[in-house]
């Protein structure tokens, strides 16, 4: 069976008890392990797909914490190295009154950012596995090579890869940084996920068509646009264009929704049998159903507080379509 890898960040967020409030403002948070990578691997598994995490976690009681709800959520850990040298990232949320959320950071020193090429082996990869990675850990340290080790062996097995930017500037030593590497790193992937709130900032290019086109470069056969309350959009590099309007929710925290959506996505990939040869084709002929549950899961995700424990069961997402397609609500996909 297919496998999804997930290759990247795992951190712990500190989500807010209280919303509408500043990061100076709030007086408690609420302990969740997280990090995009990782809430993608377990929304797959969550969805009856076979995940892995790739990375390395910190041998610290934060870290203990994210080896046990990966294994709770039947993510495969086999190849979670463990460190002695780095710590766990922290990430501090804070959410306005629409859900939205700003971050403060903590991680110069993540176990993750020292994971190195000479720790990866091409033999854990086999055809037909599917890579997702983002850019958080793009930044300047081993874990940046190792992302370029683990793309060309992935490539070489014959597998699809899939990268969502993802973009978090507080990162970044500056933002020129961010947008060059995920730039660098674009045509190495065939699958890319890309926001409304970040297409003209990796792009530089104001009118949102041409913006969209200038993605398919390199390797680079499918882009996934998320457009917010006007729902989602593929686009395939043969010119074909599919549109889902979402779904009206109320917005308790987005933390997390973006993951919930792609990890949907790769799902359903995983469920059609896809390969790198018949990418495209797979998903004209199921694009209906692939886009209606990426952003069911993306919606109910973001109707509940938190990103990992949030994540629906694939039983949910279904009751959910059933009952909610056919209005002509105003919608929200993420």
């Amino acid at each position: 069976m297919k496998r999804v890898f997930c290759i990247g960040e795992t951190l712990i967020d500190f989500i807010p008890g209280q919303k509408d409030k500043s990061l100076k403002e709030v007086t408690n948070f609420e302990r969740v392990a997280g990090g995009a990578p990782m809430n993608v691997a377990i929304a797959v598994a969550k969805y009856g797909g076979r995940s892995v995490m790739l990375t390395k976690i910190a041998n610290d009681y934060f870290g203990d914490h994210i080896i046990d709800v990966l294994k709770e959520n039947e993510v495969d850990t086999t190849y979670c190295l463990r460190s002695d040298e780095g710590e766990t990232g922290l990430a501090f949320v804070s959410v306005d009154q629409i859900g939205e959320r700003s971050f403060s950071f903590y991680r110069k020193n993540a176990a993750d950012l020292l994971l190195s090429p000479e720790e990866v082996h091409s033999e854990w990869f086999q055809k037909g596995d599917l890579l997702h990675f983002c850019s958080v850990d793009l930044i300047e340290s081993p874990m940046k090579q190792t992302h370029i080790k683990v793309i060309e062996n992935v490539r070489k097995k014959g597998g699809i890869i899939s990268f969502d930017p993802n973009v978090r500037l507080p990162l970044w030593s500056d933002a020129e940084s961010c947008r060059q590497t995920i730039n660098d790193f674009l045509p190495l992937a065939d699958i890319v996920k890309v926001s409304d709130e970040e297409l003209t900032f990796i792009t530089g290019i104001k009118a949102e068509n041409k913006a969209i086109e200038s993605l398919f470069v390199g390797n680079v056969k499918v882009v996934v646009y998320t457009r917010g309350s006007q729902g989602a959009v593929i686009y395939l590099k043969n010119g074909r264009r599919y549109e889902d309007k979402g779904f009206k929710i109320t917005v308790a925290d987005t933390t997390g929704a973006g993951d919930a959506f792609i990890g949907g996505f790769l799902s359903e990939l995983l469920a059609i049998d896809i390969s790198l040869e018949n990418l495209c084709q797979k998903i004209s002929e199921n694009h209906e159903r692939i886009l209606t549950f990426a952003n069911a899961s993306g919606a109910l995700t973001a109707s509940v507080k938190g990103a990992i424990h949030a994540a629906p069961a694939k039983r949910h997402i279904e009751n959910f379509i059933s009952a909610r397609r056919g209005t002509t609500e105003s919608n929200t996909s993420f």
